[in-house]
């Protein structure tokens, strides 16, 4: 068969009943305008290789604003600090690269598991082109299924375009998907607040004079913002002393520290070294006599700033130098045309009193491929749905 066909005397025989009448006289045919030409579905093409694939970047310049940061060089710097050896699923239409998924063993090799690598923060997923379709979802699984036995995604937020895709194309292809909730999140929608008239309040402002006030008296105070070649091994090392000094290190074992060596800074040092990601990454600093005292940390994602970290030195901290930063750091978010804060999971009280409001569930996910009992399904989905934590409605 021809690539294309119209609806002129070349077409199939099967429309031979519907060019009877050309206008041109019996025997003839008028030339068919390019509009009556009825192209082929589009040529799907997939691929895997090992370790990671260059297609990662352009896929994600192609994704939707809040997913942009999931380039090789993000995937790169998880692998060089919590480990794994990657391999990477490219599906292409036309040439053009719509989905790029890496993925590393999980748990025991006999299960055959596979895990998206990554951070933790803002959340774990790989891009999709904005345009990707069902079918290069679908297109996916079917490579992935000759390979693994399970995908495990996330946590990830409730309708992430990544998470989605791979829901559809799951029900289209038999696989089963699991989820589990890890918590809620919270989202501050600060274009809203403000058209309403209502953020930031005057008596906040006026607290926060009073705070400011204060907190002077410990000598000058310095707010500056940290982004793209401003990302040193000085300013890293500054966040650093920062949470060394701070309620991290006094509670827990730091593990959980963002920047230093014992917690995950060699992560962000790393994730650093591509420039598009260095610029997307920001923070707000507060310095007393030219010391470190606070800062937050966040990453911008087109209009929207996930808030990742904060800290501060407990010994100002009855003058909520935290508290202070981040409003100045929101009013600038405002200016440079942010227009949501996403603060994540947790809420001790300050997320709800800035403004916040509960935002998509975050949730882990397990993709199993066809071919389980269906006892052995309902096995797997049951353990793995109590690994997680208890919902907002138990």
């Amino acid at each position: 068969m021809p690539a294309f066909y119209g609806s002129g005397a070349c077409a199939p025989s099967g429309l031979h009943g519907l060019v009877t009448h050309c206008g041109y006289g019996a025997g003839m045919t008028r030339p068919m305008p390019l509009a009556d030409f009825t192209r082929l579905p589009p040529l799907f093409s997939v691929s895997c290789c090992d370790g990671l694939s260059s297609a990662l970047d352009s896929v994600a310049d192609r994704a939707a604003p809040p997913a942009r940061f999931l380039r090789y060089g993000w995937f790169a710097a998880a692998l060089a600090t919590y480990g794994g050896a990657a391999r990477t699923i490219t599906v292409a239409r036309e040439g053009v690269p719509l989905l790029a998924l890496p993925f590393v063993p999980l748990g025991p090799q006999a299960l055959r598991a596979v895990s998206v690598p990554g951070c933790y923060w803002p959340f774990r997923s790989f891009p999709a082109a904005a345009d990707a379709g069902v079918e290069a979802f679908e297109r996916l699984l079917d490579e992935l299924g000759r390979s693994a036995t399970a995908l495990r995604i996330g946590p990830v937020y409730d309708g992430d375009p990544a998470l989605e895709g791979l829901r559809a194309a799951a029900s289209a292809r038999g696989w089963v998907a699991l989820p589990r909730f890890v918590a809620e999140s919270f989202l501050l929608d600060m274009a809203a607040l403000r058209a309403d008239g209502t953020w930031p309040r005057n008596s906040t402002l006026r607290k926060n004079r009073f705070h400011e006030k204060h907190l002077g008296d410990h000598g000058a105070l310095d707010w500056s913002f940290v982004s793209g070649e401003q990302w040193t091994g000085a300013a890293f090392d500054e966040l650093a002393g920062v949470e060394r000094r701070s309620w991290i290190a006094e509670r827990t074992d730091g593990g959980d520290a963002k920047f230093t060596d014992a917690g995950h800074g060699g992560f962000w040092r790393a994730a650093a070294a591509d420039p598009v990601i260095a610029q997307m990454m920001w923070a707000a600093v507060l310095r007393i006599d030219g010391e470190a005292m606070a800062f937050s940390f966040d990453m911008n994602a087109g209009d929207l700033k996930y808030a990742i970290a904060n800290s501060y030195y407990p010994r100002v901290g009855k003058h909520s130098p935290g508290k202070l930063l981040y409003y100045r750091n929101l009013v600038r978010a405002i200016d440079d045309g942010i227009r949501r804060v996403d603060w994540g999971a947790g809420d001790s009280g300050y997320k709800r009193v800035i403004g916040a409001d509960a935002g998509p569930a975050i949730r882990d996910w397990l993709f199993v491929r066809p071919g389980l009992t269906g006892v052995a399904a309902r096995l797997l989905g049951g353990l793995w749905r109590r690994s997680g934590n208890r919902g907002p409605n138990g």
